[in-house]
């Protein structure tokens, strides 16, 4: 057993700082780089593309991120943990491997973890008794089951430890919880059981500081974030893990950003319902034990975390057609920018209200006065906004009523109040509508599936 390991974020979702993995391995030592590139809109995006070509469906970057860190991995024993398969990670995992063929680099061995795609499995999961009710709404499955676009199970830790145990240097997952990746090394290395419910969830936890990258180290900082040095090199987080489940999160030194109680301590109240009861498929972490010491020079000790048993479900993570949307936009200058905006806001109103035709919703904001805050925005002055940008969206199932609407924006410049720009790019076209469905599954019913592939 080793007496601690390193543990590097390395992109906090899909579209994050290219160069954050590179740097995590470059600027020091690690065991373990770890990569979020998964969101709920994401795997639907996902879908789409492998539905045009069976070989896309898992983060494009991947490849060509391996081909600067490939070397430097073997070279430096460091092994790679990602969800970036995506709805395809055996064509990412090829991809990977083509990578390392032409970088002639040999004996790799690649992990793949399958079964968390049910999307062609829906009426059969139904015919076993999985009602996939929506959990906000408690609706059946049914109102939807035949616009699915993707249905991904949260696999937890546990597939990926299988992965690293059968010698996968590089593992490759599906729709795994963004904590399962940090955890997962944690297991490996240190032995933990599946009951060892405080030690899963202080790795849990040591995973929710690392998954949205430098947003502990200093990024998007509610606190005294214009004292946050050297944002434009920014470190992303490190969790120096320990046997006993203990964490130290800390950063690479000479890089920007600031790792300090401040800044861990807003992370680990990102997206979190209930604090007692942050539940993953590996265990339920109690947020309210959790114990943080400041060490200095950007080390953050998390310690003595409280664990519970998981529960018998997973989570369900469905995208689905919901209709159709489009927006566009329109600039107003001073004078009376925004009771100009206003005004073309209520011209256009009457214009679409005239025409019959069908929107479930018509959306205005106006940028530089209340797209932020809507109606809780501080009333300014109308005469002496310098300009404003009105912003309108409309959504709809009924396609031809939304492709309508985009034919109504350029008239208003000639036919509206005065002084008006921004219009570029064209009528703005309809857009497919993707919503979400969270349903829940029982663990009986799914299994991970695990496969290596090597060189």
């Amino acid at each position: 057993m080793k007496e601690k390991i390193k543990i590097a974020s390395g992109q906090g979702f899909w579209g994050d700082l290219i160069d954050a993995p590179y740097h995590q391995i470059i600027k020091g030592d690690i065991d373990y780089l770890v990569m979020d590139y998964l969101a709920e809109v994401t795997m639907s995006i996902l879908q789409k593309q492998k539905n045009k070509n069976p070989e896309l469906g898992y983060a494009k970057d991947i490849p060509e991120l391996m081909k600067r860190i490939l070397p430097l991995i073997k070279e430096k024993n460091i092994k790679v943990i990602t969800n970036g398969g995506g709805v395809n990670p055996i064509a990412c995992a090829n991809a990977v491997l083509e990578v390392a063929k032409n970088l002639g680099i040999k004996n790799l061995k690649i992990g793949i973890v399958l079964g968390d795609n049910i999307k062609d499995n829906i009426d059969s999961f139904i015919s076993s008794g999985a009602q996939l009710r929506n959990m906000e709404t408690d609706e059946s499955i049914e109102l939807v089951k035949d616009r699915i676009l993707s249905a991904n199970v949260y696999f937890g830790a546990f597939p990926i430890v299988e992965a690293l145990q059968k010698g996968a240097e590089i593992v490759i997952t599906g729709r795994t919880t963004d904590t399962g990746l940090t955890l997962a090394p944690m297991i490996y290395e240190f032995g933990w059981s599946e009951i060892d419910y405080d030690l899963l969830s202080a790795g849990t936890v040591a995973g929710h500081i690392l998954e949205c990258g430098a947003q502990s180290s200093g990024g998007n900082f509610l606190g005294d974030w214009q004292s946050i040095p050297n944002m434009a090199e920014i470190g992303f987080p490190i969790a120096e893990a320990y046997p006993n489940g203990e964490v130290i999160i800390t950063k690479h030194p000479n890089t920007g950003g600031r790792v300090s109680f401040e800044t861990v301590a807003e992370q680990l109240l990102y997206e979190i319902g209930d604090p007692k009861s942050y539940i993953t498929p590996d265990c339920i972490a109690d947020f309210t034990s959790i114990k943080l010491e400041d060490l200095g020079n950007d080390r953050v000790k998390v310690y003595d975390v409280k664990g519970f048993p998981e529960t018998e479900f997973y989570k369900v993570s469905c995208s689905y057609s919901d209709g159709y949307s489009a927006i566009s936009t329109l600039t107003y200058s001073w004078p009376q920018a925004l009771t100009k905006a206003k005004a073309a806001d209520e011209i256009l109103r009457k214009r679409l209200a005239n025409l019959l035709l069908q929107f479930d919703e018509i959306k205005t904001e106006f940028v530089g006065y209340n797209s932020t805050h809507g109606p809780l925005a501080v009333q300014l002055d109308e005469e002496n906004i310098n300009e404003i940008m009105l912003r309108v969206g409309v959504r709809s199932h009924d396609y031809k009523s939304v492709e309508r609407f985009g034919k109504e924006i350029a008239p208003l410049i000639l036919t509206g109040p005065p002084a008006v720009t921004g219009f570029a790019g064209g009528r703005p076209k309809p857009s497919e509508v993707v919503a979400y469905w969270p349903a829940l599954i029982s663990k009986k019913l799914v299994n991970p599936n695990i496969e290596i592939i090597e060189l």
